[in-house]
Formats: C-alpha cells, sequence, structure tokens
C-alpha cells in the first residue's frame, strides 16, 4: 500500500469550515457527443487550497475549465447545471466573461509566459484591464505580484530582460505572478508542476501554501503526493464522475469508496 503524507493527517483537527466560494450542482459536459463530466456535484470552500485528483481522463482538467468558462473557447463544448460564484450563476445570461476570468484566474500545465520582458508579462493584465493610473501604480502592482510568488529576489535586477531566458520554475511562478498582478479572488492551476524538476516543484508547492491566506485555490494534480501536501480539500474524479470528495486526511487515510482506495493504492489509474 502506498503511504502518503497528508496536509491534514488523520487524528488532528480538520481546517475549520469555510462558506462555499464555488458552488457546482448537476454539472454535465459535452464534447460533442462526447460526455467529459457527469453530474458533479462539489462546493470548493473559500480560503483553502482544493486538489482535484484521479486518473488521465477523468474529467478533472475539464471541471478545472468550468470554474472560468475556459469551455467556452471550444466551440464542441456545452454544459448542463450550474456553476455559482459567491451565489452568482457563471453561466447566466449577460456574465462579463472577461472579468469572470480576472476573478478567476488560471495558471496551466506548462509555463507559458509571453514574448515580453519580464515586467511586461506582469503588467500586461493590469494594463488591459485599466487597473492603474501611473507607472508608479503600475510599478508597485508588478513588484507586489513578484513579490507574492517569490520570485522578485531573483529578477529584480533584470525586469526589463526576457521572460524566455528564464528557468522553467522561474517561468511558472512568473505565470502565477502575472495571475495575481489582476487582483483574482481565486487561483486555477491545471498540474502547475508537471514540467517542472523537484526543486522547482518544492519552490511553487512552497508557494501555494502561503497563497491559499490570500486566495481561494484550486489545482489539478497527477501527484497524489502533492495533493497530500498543499490541499486542505481533495476530490476525486473517475470516468467523468466526482467519487468523493472532503478533508484530504480523511479521504487519503479513511476512503469511503472502493473506487478511491484502489486509486489511492495503486491498484489503477
Amino acid at each position: 500500500m502506498v503511504i502518503y503524507t497528508p496536509a491534514c493527517p488523520a487524528g488532528t483537527r480538520p481546517p475549520k469550515e469555510s462558506k462555499p466560494k464555488f458552488s457546482v450542482r448537476d454539472l454535465d459536459l459535452f464534447y460533442g457527443s462526447k460526455k467529459a463530466l457527469s453530474s458533479v456535484t462539489l462546493k470548493i470552500p473559500q480560503g483553502q487550497v482544493t486538489a482535484l485528483i484521479g486518473p488521465s481522463g477523468c474529467g478533472k482538467s475539464s471541471f478545472l475549465r468550468c470554474l472560468n468558462r475556459m469551455n467556452d473557447l471550444n466551440p464542441l463544448a456545452r454544459i448542463a447545471g450550474s456553476v455559482f460564484l459567491d451565489g452568482d450563476d457563471i453561466y447566466a445570461q449577460g456574465v462579463d466573461v472577461v472579468q469572470l476570468r480576472a476573478r478567476v484566474g488560471m495558471v496551466f500545465q506548462k509555463p507559458n509566459p509571453f514574448p515580453k520582458s519580464i515586467y511586461d508579462n506582469v503588467a500586461y493584465g493590469p494594463r488591459i484591464h485599466g487597473l492603474t493610473k501611473s507607472r508608479h501604480e503600475l510599478d508597485a502592482i508588478v513588484i507586489d505580484s513578484l513579490q507574492k510568488a517569490g520570485l522578485y529576489k531573483e529578477v529584480s535586477d533584470s525586469l526589463e530582460g526576457p521572460a524566455l531566458r528564464l528557468s522553467g520554475g522561474q517561468q511558472q511562478r512568473l505565470c502565477i505572478a502575472r495571475a495575481i498582478a489582476v487582483s483574482p479572488e481565486v487561483i486555477l492551476m491545471d498540474e502547475p508542476c508537471s514540467a517542472l524538476d523537484p526543486v522547482a516543484t518544492a519552490k511553487v508547492e512552497g508557494l501555494i501554501d502561503s497563497l491559499r491566506h490570500q486566495y481561494t485555490i484550486v489545482i489539478v494534480t497527477h501527484n497524489m503526493q502533492q495533493a497530500g501536501r498543499v490541499a486542505q480539500k481533495t476530490a476525486f474524479f473517475h470516468m467523468g464522475e466526482l467519487v468523493e470528495s472532503g478533508d484530504t486526511g480523511n479521504l487519503f487515510t479513511n476512503p469511503k469508496d472502493v473506487r478511491t482506495q484502489g486509486y489511492l493504492t495503486g491498484r489503477f489509474g
């Protein structure tokens, strides 16, 4: 049996329950005729890290993209059900998707900095959203975002240098700084460490732990040890269904469903 060290081990007090940031009800997702998600109902608490785990192709990344309507970019995608952010249906008619994605930022699996300077990468969002009135205000946002992403000390002398010259781990933290710069309420992370080495992964995991006190974070990960280290809540997906969810420590040490137990012990996945 595989042993994990959850963020909230069995026998310790689980995180204090907070109000849900997202409430998802009976969510179905289709890509053309293929059903990717089936009747998913899940509450994602505010101010915590929620990990989405499960075998490849189980629907966890598709679910993540429903939370800021990234699936809208796929002409074959359609949904049924509801996704509420602070009680408001994000799929309701008239919702400004640009503003939604400013509130719910996203960091992708592969670092994707723009072919611009480090400074301009972070400044991009505040500029297009008109969040600043002066260069001084923009400078302050860029520096604050890089500091929150744990990158400023490493790049303070080269802000005008090309972002593409940074290491992979630095590029990923730059992408996190870029997401932070528009003051989101939620940060979605789709396997943010899968392309990184162990040292860079440890830095990003430490960053996630520090950011959860300011943002609600939802992370897709194929690495169960990582989920155990960073997440207070975990949801297990299998074949497009949400099998079970709960406190990470309880789910990892006392799963209720045999499919969860089988996945955690490596019998499939």
